[in-house]
């Protein structure tokens, strides 16, 4: 695992797709690209909001991707380009300061961020001037990841042009930090997926230290993706950013009703390995802690000795001073929850058990319901969507991602899977004109797909 990203042969990539993009960038840039650097987005099968509090989760990559086309100018700048003409093209200067512009979250920040990242690590006071045209085919805003496949295939393109070399650990710990410039919380989970996906295979990512695992989905089941096609960009509302506020306040309550040292404490994960304690002990711990009813400011000043000045400093984040109540027990109830489905879900798939497949569906059943009405990150047209799923023959099916919008996985036994896509096309795509016209690109099949990498032409 602590290889660096493999360079490949170009003609692994699709060939229609490698040729329409070399074409678009020589018409572009005036020259053919240098090389081609990929990251493929994700679907999560089971683990929602709890790598941010430091639990493993289990992520599958998808073979869609975002591909860049890549080639060094003189021209002082680095010339970023889309081959979807809904993104802008845009030009920043190499001897300038990077600037991410948090309020105002475009593509090409993205990308902005990998580079950053890069070159704040190796402390790179002057970039080479880069062309890049960019091509992605992970539907946008929809929960698969497309945002930071965009910030790892920057960093590792990024990488190659100043002839620096990381492992794939340290480049996916590094995408993970840099993608935060962008001011989205996350916990790490969509950039190391990116970087140690393996094909056929799903992972057990584990972090502090980061690590994955391989994990054999069972013969019997494939994993369907149906994005509801409501769209939620993480860095464009306070939502996901409130969500880390409440499991880092609930940690520090948690931590202070048990007489620990809340300086050191930022992640629920921490109160547990501080007290020994199982998952089943912080289930039990949150009800006799934490009251249901949200908790105002004052309240939370009071218990933890703060002034409003410090709960604001040390506590929120640049996007969520505004918020006056917060839901600690609901919050903390997921992620402990969610942690121990995470790892029953490894162990059947490891053991094999005859009822696997309904084992696993029932889990990630239970998984959107704690999503919905614990954590409150899905909405109603992807409950809608999920509802469904089941009904149409899937045995588990729960939100993917962020949420507020996006993708449902549904696991489907391998002899419904057209009879499973036929109906929910028919219920929920061709009813409505919107969904029918993108229902091609948002019902699909999904194999685990291969890691981020480089590719040369022969």
């Amino acid at each position: 695992m602590a290889s660096n990203p493999p360079i490949l042969k170009a003609s692994l990539i699709d060939r229609k797709r490698f040729q329409n993009l070399k074409n678009a960038f020589a018409l572009k840039y005036g020259a053919p690209p240098l090389f081609y650097a990929c990251a493929p987005g994700r679907v999560n099968l089971i683990g929602e909001h709890i790598d941010y509090c430091g639990y493993s989760v289990l992520p599958m990559a998808i073979e869609q991707n975002i591909l860049a086309a890549v080639s060094l100018n003189n021209s002082g700048t680095i010339q970023l380009a889309n081959t979807d003409t809904l993104y802008k093209d845009f030009t920043v200067s190499c001897s300038e300061d990077i600037i991410i512009d948090r309020d105002n979250p475009k593509w090409y920040y993205y990308f902005l961020c990998g580079v950053k990242g890069i070159q704040e690590k190796f402390g790179i006071t002057h970039l080479p001037g880069m062309s890049c045209l960019v091509d992605g085919n992970i539907p946008p805003s929809s929960g698969l990841s497309s945002s930071s496949a965009l910030v790892c295939c920057a960093g590792l393109l990024t990488m190659k042009t100043n002839q620096k070399s990381l492992s794939k650990v340290a480049l996916a710990e590094l995408c993970a930090k840099s993608e935060r410039y962008i001011g989205t919380e996350g916990g790490g989970m969509d950039q190391s997926i990116s970087f140690l996906a393996e094909k056929g295979t799903a992972k057990l990512i584990e972090f502090e230290p980061l690590r994955a695992t391989d994990v054999q989905l069972p013969k019997g089941a494939v994993f369907v993706i149906s994005n509801c096609c409501v769209g939620m960009n993480k860095a464009a509302s306070s939502h996901f950013n409130i969500r880390v506020v409440e499991c880092r306040i609930a940690t520090k309550m948690l931590a202070h009703a048990r007489g620990l040292n809340l300086s050191r404490l930022l992640k629920l994960a921490q109160v547990q390995t501080e007290l020994k304690a199982s998952l089943e002990d912080m289930l039990s711990l949150v009800d006799k802690v934490l009251h249901p009813e949200p908790y105002s400011r004052e309240e939370i000043c009071q218990v933890l000795g703060l002034t409003s000045e410090q709960f604001s400093k040390e506590l929120l984040s640049a996007n969520t001073q505004h918020v006056e109540n917060f839901k600690l027990h609901q919050r903390a109830k997921h992620v402990y929850g969610e942690a121990a489905r995470v790892l029953r879900f490894k162990s059947v798939c490891d053991s094999g058990p005859a009822e696997s497949i309904r084992l696993l569906g029932d889990l990630m059943n239970q998984s959107h319901a704690s999503c919905r009405d614990l954590y409150e990150c899905s909405c109603p047209v992807l409950d809608h969507l999920v509802d469904i799923c089941l009904k149409s023959g899937a045995v588990g099916s729960r939100l993917t991602g962020a949420g507020w919008g996006g993708c449902a996985v549904s696991m489907v036994p391998s002899d419904k899977v057209q009879s499973f896509q036929q109906a929910v096309r028919e219920a929920y795509y061709l009813p409505d004109s919107h969904r029918a016209a993108v229902e091609k690109q948002s019902l699909f099949v999904s194999k685990p797909g291969g890691g981020a990498a480089i590719y040369l032409e022969e």
